[in-house]
């Protein structure tokens, strides 16, 4: 298996996959021998996320610009009207809310309200696209990722776990 190793000033091996590739963090001087081990050791997990992030390159690739822009005009719909209906269930203002083609996230929220989402996500169920929703919104209140934010989303979401496992 070919991957790419980065070696810094760290105290443990990282196995990541970017870019439909596996990319290893090992820290200096760490021997070829030891690198592949842990490899063998996570194959099942490196097959798993590489054979995921290619079927989410080739969903993508195989898109017409027509498709693109049905799934922006599509996105711009729906994520205006489920903005609508959680931002009144949660008691929360946003300012604009827009469509991207980000290829990275599925959506961002920054200090000044303003949320956006990329036209990607409408190619994954409902379930999912509205737990990124209520995401976006929460962090209209808690601008990080901590058990605080996770509540906000769950006081809305209760099976928020399960739709976020729906973007993998």
């Amino acid at each position: 298996m070919k991957y790419k190793v980065i070696y810094s000033k760290r105290k443990t091996i990282a196995l990541s996959i970017v870019d439909g590739g596996l990319v290893v963090k090992a820290p200096l001087k760490t021997k070829d021998e030891v690198i592949e081990a842990v490899i063998r050791k996570h194959a099942r997990w490196v097959e798993r996320h590489l054979a995921s992030q290619r079927r989410k390159i080739e969903m993508f690739s195989s898109l017409s610009e027509d498709d693109i822009k049905m799934l922006k005009k599509s996105a711009r719909i729906y994520f205006k009207e489920k903005m609508e209906y959680f931002s009144q269930i949660m008691g929360i203002k946003y300012s604009r809310m827009t469509i991207t083609s980000a290829e990275k996230r599925f959506g961002s929220c920054n200090s000044k309200g303003n949320i956006c989402f990329s036209y990607r996500l409408m190619l994954y169920p409902e379930a999912a696209r509205e737990y990124v929703v209520v995401h976006e919104l929460a962090h209209r209140i808690e601008m990080n990722h901590s058990p605080r934010f996770y509540k906000i989303i769950e006081s809305v979401l209760p099976d928020y776990k399960e739709r976020k496992r729906l973007l993998k």
